[in-house]
């Protein structure tokens, strides 16, 4: 069994078809600067998604059992090329181009779950196992 954390994010994208056209192109397979998955995977995320309807994301971020939300976060934006990164997509996000990833991503909170054992505060992430 391996224990990890769980946090689900929100952002929004510019109600613009062609942004979000331009924004899913740049996250297709291979697209994404390589500097940008290896500084997630330094600070401990594990593994993440992100999901869209419409102009809607929805990220679901897997992360080491010990993971801190928070130092993470602030460690990410330090990583190479992150900062960068961000300015670059926030032409596509309802956002501002100083923005870091934590301020754009809003955490959301669970509001259910099939068998839920426990509660937790967002930040926190859900502690789950596999």
């Amino acid at each position: 069994m391996m224990k990890f954390k769980r946090y689900c994010k929100t952002l929004m994208l510019q109600n613009d078809p062609q942004l979000i056209e331009a924004y899913l192109a740049v996250h297709a397979k291979g697209n994404t600067w390589p500097e940008i998955g290896q500084g997630m995977k330094e600070v401990g995320i594990l593994d993440m998604e992100i999901y869209r309807h419409e102009n809607r994301l929805f990220m679901i971020m897997d992360t080491v059992a010990d993971f801190d939300h928070d130092k993470a976060m602030a460690e990410l934006a330090t990583k190479p090329r992150q900062g960068e990164w961000e300015a670059f997509v926030s032409r596509f996000q309802v956002t501002s181009e100083s923005a870091t990833a934590d301020e754009k991503w809003q955490l959301m909170e669970r509001i259910y779950e099939l068998d839920q054992q426990e509660d937790y505060k967002a930040e926190d992430g859900q502690q789950k196992e596999i």
